[in-house]
């Protein structure tokens, strides 16, 4: 299911929650004084900030206990905050704005990674090492995977091609998990893929080599996603969003401040070696958004056919 059809679907959901009186209530604490919330988020670098929370404590703390759940990308989280699976989901801001495009009332929380600002940076498109492949213009005609479609991967992708002076729409984009995007690189199932950390890394350890960092071409203060949830869901349990936000901001903090704890926890949750993680590439973790760079990537979004119209950042942003 392509990620309109799902955000389409997921509003559909929605408002057959609203007529059935969706909620209505504060989320309770149970005999523990303990709230439970479900968090989706997909199984990379990225996310590491929420683990090392929940292993600090920081969520118990603010009352809450806090069960992470993974999932393939922002597309498959968007559906599952609206139907109620997920309190909250790590998705990336594309995500949200096709939703918001769909009429989804979505809306972050804090911000969750940006990019590391300079090369190299946690993601890239990489290629075989014996690929004619060499700059992002020569990704036309080729096939690329993505973690999921119409979405940031193949946004930014396009805006790297065009800036290199191809033409972005002569790329065919098919859909490839991260975990298994290396995989099928060295199996020539694709030209090239798109990945982040920790899979950039062992898909670089394994000889693929790196085309171009396509977060930076579109911005080297990109934000890239962040924890959301749906203004109803805000209305109905402000304080308990109040301390989710509390916790998740101490825990990007303490990410940004502790480089090898975030190495650490990557391989907990995670299959990726100690020494592969030892190379990975970290990204910015702040919990302030950076206006700017998303009005860049939402333009870019409707230019390439991702959203039909640019994206309300004052409905999106916390």
């Amino acid at each position: 299911m392509r990620p309109i059809t799902k955000a389409a679907a997921a509003f559909a959901a929605l408002a057959l929650l609203t007529a059935c009186g969706g909620g209505g209530d504060e989320k309770e604490a149970g005999s523990d004084g303990q709230v439970d919330v479900k968090v989706g988020v997909i199984p990379i670098v990225d996310t590491a900030p929420i683990w090392l929370g929940k292993d600090k404590g920081f969520f118990e703390d603010e009352g809450i206990n806090l069960e992470i759940a993974t999932t393939t990308g922002g597309a498959a989280a968007v559906p599952g905050v609206v139907s109620g699976d997920f309190d909250f989901a790590f998705g990336n801001v594309v995500s949200l704005m096709v939703g918001a495009d769909q009429g989804l009332p979505l809306q972050f929380v804090t911000n969750g990674t940006s990019s590391a600002g300079k090369e190299p940076d946690f993601g890239a498109v990489l290629v075989p090492e014996d690929s004619p492949i060499q700059t992002p213009k020569d990704l036309v005609g080729k096939t690329v995977s993505v973690n999921n479609l119409k979405n940031i991967g193949d946004t930014t992708i396009r805006h790297s091609i065009e800036q290199d002076g191809g033409d972005p729409e002569d790329v065919k984009f098919v859909e490839v998990a991260f975990p298994d995007a290396p995989a099928a690189l060295a199996k020539k199932q694709v030209d090239a893929i798109w990945v982040l950390e920790p899979f950039m890394s062992a898909a670089l350890a394994d000889g693929a080599r790196v085309v171009t960092y396509n977060y930076l071409d579109m911005s080297p203060k990109l934000d890239i996603a962040g924890y959301f949830t749906t203004k109803q869901y805000i209305q109905e349990n402000k304080d308990l969003v109040e301390r989710f936000t509390r916790a998740m901001n101490k825990s990007l903090d303490y990410a940004g401040d502790n480089e090898q704890e975030v190495r650490d926890i990557v391989g907990t949750y995670t299959k990726i070696d100690e020494a592969t993680r030892a190379k990975m590439v970290l990204p910015v973790f702040r919990s302030e958004f950076d206006r700017d760079s998303m009005e860049a990537l939402g333009a870019a979004a409707v230019k390439y056919g991702t959203l039909e119209k640019e994206p309300d950042l004052d409905t999106l942003l916390p």
